[in-house]
């Protein structure tokens, strides 16, 4: 080897070891940073973010709903239209909210990474702030208006004609009780109970504090503003109760006259389960035999007394429609699935209904956390999806994510509430 290749060599092979080197170290360094960024410490402190987003996505949820309220009573004073500034205030900040609930959701899921969290949660936080200001200045402009302009004394007569009406809409709820608890067992009806006895007892309080306003009223150095906020919210509080009692008359009355249709739906569900089973090998005809056994049995057991509980008769059916058809799998030829999708649909429908409907009765009552309401969002957005779809299977598909949603919803806000009765002294 002459002088110059040596020459050239001795430069070379300590520049690509260098070169080497400094690569493995970058990698190193690269991996590491990733590493960390994933680590529990990093996955802990983006969920801090991501709580601390989520309670002031609840104060803004909540603000939309008194800004609902104001543009009630304010739609009423102005024969049935608010203010434009409130009105335009609410659609903006209805868009705020129902977008920030979406993100919410989505950085809610495990695979998320926690930079794209904190990324999101921080925006969430901002943009709700910044809606939370604009209510704020909304609702202060409308309160001066409203002092110079509108008389104590109509908003009391707009509050209440608002209570006659919703008097009349109501009706006797305790009969409606009374007529469910004699056709059906205490699970039933006793959601529709706490309804109805919420609902008259938020009547009695919007009484109360209206009596007090007119009392106030009358006097003209004293302030009626704080009794007749009161009974607004009674007003609203007792809606959403008679609205749940409604609800809850109508899915039982429904399940129940959908339940033999669903009972002879899954029958055939299992019978077809039975042939498919008769062109599999022999380990999987035997696993397909104890699902359908099993299946077969659960049916039997949930005829014993679904008259009785017919809304849970159907959400068990749903569910074990749900098993059938996961143990089926890819047995299922493409018009057998659509087929049996068909079939299901009605009664998966129904039991999304039912679990959402129950979910909206636990969060209206407590203070939930925004991962509850936004699992109520998403339960709420997979049944319009299932009810829009046109294929059967994806229509079924987004039933059963509506009633696990949903299911979701209703588990997280009751670990709120125990919370927060852990909490109170």
């Amino acid at each position: 080897m002459d002088d110059t290749a040596r020459g050239v060599l001795e430069w070379v092979v300590p520049a690509v070891v260098v070169f080497v080197t400094a690569a493995i170290v970058i990698a190193a360094a690269i991996w590491a940073i990733r590493r960390a960024r994933r680590s529990p410490r990093a996955r802990a402190g983006a969920e801090q973010v991501r709580s601390r987003a989520g309670i002031t996505l609840v104060r803004l949820d909540d603000a939309v709903d008194e800004l609902e309220l104001e543009v009630a009573l304010s739609g009423a004073l102005y024969g049935g239209h608010a203010p434009t500034s409130l009105r335009r205030a609410r659609l903006s900040a209805q868009r705020v909210r129902d977008d920030a609930f979406a993100r919410f959701e989505a950085i809610s899921a495990t695979h998320v990474h926690p930079a794209e969290i904190r990324r999101v949660a921080n925006r969430i936080e901002a943009q709700a702030q910044a809606a939370l200001a604009t209510i704020a200045s909304a609702r202060a402009a409308h309160a001066e208006w409203m002092a110079a302009n509108v008389s104590a004394s109509d908003q009391i007569a707009a509050a209440e004609q608002r209570l006659r009406e919703l008097r009349d809409s109501m009706g006797d709820p305790e009969a409606l009780v009374s007529s469910m608890a004699a056709r059906y067992d205490a699970e039933e009806w006793k959601p529709a109970a706490r309804a109805a006895h919420g609902a008259l007892a938020a009547v009695e309080d919007a009484e109360r504090h209206l009596a007090a306003a007119i009392e106030l009223a009358a006097d003209p150095s004293r302030a009626a503003l704080p009794e007749l906020a009161a009974a607004e919210r009674s007003l609203r509080s007792a809606q959403v109760d008679a609205r749940a009692l409604e609800e809850a008359h109508r899915l039982a009355a429904q399940a129940s006259a959908a339940l033999s249709d669903e009972l002879a739906a899954a029958r055939t569900a299992v019978r077809q389960a039975i042939v498919i089973r008769e062109h599999l090998g022999a380990e999987a005809s035997d696993l397909l035999g104890n699902e359908i056994r099993t299946c077969d049995a659960e049916l039997n057991k949930i005829e014993v007394d679904a008259a009785r509980r017919p809304t849970d008769a159907v959400n068990q059916i749903a569910r074990v429609r749900d098993r059938l058809d996961l143990a089926v799998g890819d047995a299922n030829t493409a018009q057998q699935r659509i087929r049996g999708a068909r079939t299901a649909l009605p009664g998966t429908l129904a039991a999304a209904r039912i679990a959402i409907a129950h979910a909206e009765a636990s969060l209206g009552h407590s203070s939930t956390s925004a991962d509850a309401r936004s699992r109520l969002i998403a339960a709420q957005a997979s049944l319009a999806d299932a009810r829009q779809a046109s294929d059967p299977v994806a229509a079924l598909d987004a039933a059963r994510r509506a009633r696990l949603h949903a299911e979701d919803a209703s588990a997280l806000a009751d670990y709120d509430s125990e919370q927060q009765r852990k909490k109170m002294p």
